[in-house]
């Protein structure tokens, strides 16, 4: 990885992608890592009366680090703090992180959105790291490069079910720019809390999971209350 370019991308863009950063046997072995919590979940939620299949509207499943030593040890990987190092300076603070999982049953597209409007405070930098090859068939990311210079209002109807209550009016939206990233699985797409994104929908019904772990610079203002796995990773 060139760094300067990489922080080049991505101070113009918002966004910038590494290509094949992890290799897929550690894929696989994440993947199946998150299908593992998921279950996992669902059996938690099942025990306590809830029906497991309200549980992930969004196909979304965030918590992974306090349920795992994989992904405790994984949100430290070298290649992912040497990358943001590039982007933040040498004080890396982790967040928390996620799954976001496209399969047969959840195929619709992500809605646009920036995550600044559900986080606040410090702006905060993303790692959308496939777990399968991302595809524009089964719902691989897009995002609108320059976006992240400002917040933009999010007005638009969340009432269908899926989550993302804080969504942009997709007619407000000119996708004329906007960059499809299909990547392998093992490739990573880094980007800033105010930089628009969505997803295709899952047209073919295929497995797309995704991990997404979140950091920030650790000498900022961040209320830390709210990370319950928020630690130092790099620096201090």
């Amino acid at each position: 990885m060139n760094a300067s370019a990489f922080a080049d991308d991505f101070q113009r863009d918002g966004f910038a992608v590494i290509p094949r950063l992890f290799n897929r046997d550690e894929t696989d072995k994440l993947k199946t890592e998150c299908k593992r919590i998921v279950r996992q979940v669902a059996a938690e939620a099942e025990a306590q009366g809830r029906d497991p299949k309200t549980l992930f509207p969004a196909g979304v499943c965030v918590g992974l680090v306090q349920r795992s030593k994989l992904f405790h040890q994984a949100v430290a990987d070298p290649r992912l703090l040497d990358a943001l190092e590039a982007l933040l300076g040498s004080d890396i603070r982790f967040l928390s992180d996620k799954v976001c999982f496209k399969n047969e049953h959840t195929t619709f597209d992500s809605p646009w959105h920036q995550d600044w409007s559900y986080w606040g405070h410090d702006h905060k930098i993303s790692i959308w790291v496939a777990l399968d090859d991302a595809t524009t068939a089964n719902g691989c990311l897009k995002l609108l490069p320059g976006s992240h210079k400002r917040h933009l209002t999010h007005d638009g109807d969340a009432s269908d079910g899926h989550g993302f209550g804080h969504r942009l009016d997709p007619k407000s939206v000119d996708e004329t720019d906007a960059v499809t990233a299909e990547i392998e699985a093992g490739g990573a797409v880094f980007f800033h809390d105010l930089t628009l994104h969505a997803s295709h929908p899952n047209a073919e019904k295929q497995d797309r999971w995704v991990w997404i772990p979140t950091y920030h610079d650790a000498k900022g203002d961040e209320p830390l209350k709210r990370w319950n796995a928020a630690r130092v990773v790099r620096g201090g």
